[in-house]
């Protein structure tokens, strides 16, 4: 059945480690349920995130169409991580772990 047309929720993010040395940008259409799954990995993971603990959510945007989110993750990749930081920066000058605000 799907959701109505202009309630459907992606969000491009952007995780660190604790000390705030390591960049993650990643698209999801569950912010809440993904940052649970970056905060409790599977015992074996390998994945990135898992690998350097980032786990701390410093960045999200949200958009209505799938699209216009999968452009914008990877628009951010490409970026060098001073770009990165800037646009941080503009959205969270204090660098302040967000998780639980979107929860």
């Amino acid at each position: 059945m799907g959701k109505p047309n202009g309630t459907h929720n992606y969000f491009v993010y952007i995780l660190t480690n604790k000390r705030k040395t390591v960049l993650y940008t990643g698209m999801t259409n569950d912010l809440v349920d993904r940052l649970y799954y970056h905060n409790n990995p599977s015992p074996n993971s390998k994945s990135f995130t898992a690998k350097y603990n980032c786990k701390f959510l410093i960045y999200w945007e949200r958009f209505q169409l799938v699209d216009h989110a999968i452009q914008r993750e990877k628009e951010i990749k490409c970026w060098r991580r001073e770009k990165k930081v800037a646009l941080i920066n503009s959205f969270n000058p204090e660098w302040n772990f967000l998780n639980e605000e979107v929860g």
